[in-house]
């Protein structure tokens, strides 16, 4: 039997993992951003003072995650893919492939 656990103090922003997926250690989704430029980071407003939002990450049924991979804001992976260890994954990966790097690049088809 394999369990979830979840820690003290997460937050999940829309993250959406499918059936059947393995994700090694050190796996790291972010979903939320801010604006590049620091003038614009700030509200103004002392109850909620940083302007943030949330990208939501998808990620497809039968997919393997490899250790030490960073998932940012927006990716979409596929279903049937391989993401190799330690890849940063900038932009969405299609379905049925192996994908690996920094950034993660689609290396060849799995079907």
């Amino acid at each position: 039997d394999l369990n979830v656990t979840i820690g003290h103090q997460v937050m999940v922003h829309g993250c959406t993992i499918g059936d059947n997926t393995l994700i090694g250690p050190n796996v790291q989704i972010y979903t939320p951003s801010h604006p590049l430029k620091a003038a614009e980071r700030f509200t103004g407003d002392p109850d909620f003072p940083f302007r943030t939002s949330a990208q939501p990450v998808s990620i497809g049924n039968n997919v393997w995650i490899g250790g030490n991979v960073v998932i940012l804001p927006g990716v979409t992976i596929g279903d049937g893919t391989t993401i190799g260890a330690g890849s940063i994954v900038t932009g969405d990966i299609p379905a049925n492939v192996l994908a690996l790097g920094q950034p993660c690049r689609v290396i060849r088809s799995l079907e």
